[in-house]
């Protein structure tokens, strides 16, 4: 049976590019690659920090900005006519952003400024003959994303990570927006049972898990080097909620015994004068990189022997899959999603949450033992292509979009989307 055009998709983050969010670009150009027309749009343009590479610059110039379209005089007013000329849509849209606001007065404030928001992405939605609307995070923008859709009729969907979306389901509406999503994307088995415990049970059939991913090819996996310690790699924000001052406490344990351990810390972030003034007793044994491309992070993993993510909280860490993909072991701590990638002994090592002595203990390990971070990256690196490959994700999401993909929580991805007669 002939299978009728593919849908003309927008997608909706509050921020990008943005550094941390490179999965939304794989994404994109996984659907792109399927034959997909995407349109990009963000609530804010990204500040040059986040425009690292070649990529980011390309995607920043090819998107859509409200808050920069709200700037121009006249868009606001045709936002608001193009509204009004649907006023059975205007009345219940302002019916459904005064039912979903944030509590408190300055929730109520901002929620008319995703109101606004919302006007004037539905109007540039209909001018781009957008069929979908599609949105990443389950925060702000997903508020903007639930009103425009109401607006303008053109039905969303959304993405659940974690931990930050489901810290307040209240506050954010899960509920509410699950039951007018088309459905709602899922990063993990974790993130779709929590959303379970939010949305009434006749929903939980839209509940799906996709992935976030990576492009194994593009992370090349030199073999490691047959030595005594190591050169341990962290890629992420210098932020507290990383559980960074743990490892340095674990490194420093782990540094006694082995001398020869070195740590690159990749990125930036509120905690990083703090975290510069307890690295000093190691002098240039730790080395704070800064924000790095894409490309420039695929290189420091081949010179890494081994990945750390001592996070409190975390989704399901793509960072962790560019370091598996690389074949690099990882290092990292049970929380949310995390098992679902790490197995334990097997591709790295699972530790508790804020616990220096267990991460000291596992750094020795695979100091220690060059054969078994041979065999623990190659583990990884099956992981990653057999999981948590962007390019079939890209397929799996793209079967939703065209309402395929079976009844399983985890869709079938979309085999032929070029074939369209």
């Amino acid at each position: 049976m002939p299978r009728r055009p593919l849908p003309r998709l927008a997608y909706l983050t509050s921020l990008y590019p943005a550094v941390s969010h490179t999965f939304i670009q794989r994404e994109i150009a996984g659907l792109r690659a399927l034959g997909f027309a995407v349109e990009t749009c963000s609530v804010r343009r990204p500040d040059p920090t986040h425009l690292n590479g070649p990529e980011e610059r390309e995607a920043e110039a090819d998107s859509f900005y409200i808050l920069d379209a709200a700037r121009r005089p006249t868009i606001l007013p045709r936002a608001l006519l193009f509204t009004l000329a649907r006023p059975s849509r205007a009345l219940q849209t302002l019916a459904l952003a005064w039912r979903t606001a944030p509590p408190g007065i300055r929730g109520g404030l901002k929620q008319l400024a995703y109101l606004a928001e919302a006007m004037i992405l539905a109007r540039h939605l209909v001018a781009r003959n957008i069929d979908h609307l599609h949105n990443h995070f389950a925060t702000a923008s997903a508020n903007v994303a639930m009103l425009a859709s109401k607006i303008s009729g053109i039905p969303f969907s959304y993405t659940l990570h974690g931990p930050s979306d489901l810290c307040e389901p209240d506050t954010w509406q899960l509920r509410e927006k699950t039951a007018r999503a088309d459905f709602v994307a899922c990063i993990s088995h974790f993130a779709r049972s929590q959303a379970m415990l939010f949305c009434a049970p006749d929903q939980w059939q839209k509940l799906r898990i996709v992935h976030c991913g990576v492009f194994p090819d593009l992370y090349a996996h030199p073999a490691l080097a047959s030595r005594t310690g190591m050169h341990l790699i962290f890629v992420g924000r210098l932020a507290p909620v990383k559980g960074l001052r743990v490892l340095f406490e674990a490194f420093r344990k782990s540094w006694a015994a082995h001398p020869d351990l070195r740590l690159t810390l990749v990125g930036d972030g509120e905690d990083r004068a703090h975290l510069e003034k307890l690295a000093k007793p190691f002098g240039d044994v730790v080395r704070f990189a800064g924000y790095m491309s894409q490309d420039q992070v695929a290189a420091t993993l081949q010179s890494a022997d081994a990945f750390v993510l001592p996070s409190f909280a975390e989704g399901l860490p793509v960072v962790l899959m560019e370091a598996l993909a690389s074949e690099r072991p990882v290092i990292a701590t049970q929380v949310a999603g995390v098992a679902e990638l790490v197995e334990d002994g097997a591709n790295g090592f699972l530790v508790p949450p804020g616990d220096a002595e267990s991460l000291a203990g596992r750094i020795s390990a695979l100091a220690d033992d060059p054969a078994l971070r041979t065999r623990m990256g190659a583990a990884g690196r099956a992981k990653v292509e057999a999981e948590f490959d962007a390019h079939r994700e890209a397929a799996r999401i793209a079967a939703l979009f065209v309402g395929e993909g079976g009844h399983n929580p985890r869709p079938e991805p979309l085999k032929s989307a070029r074939e369209m007669s």
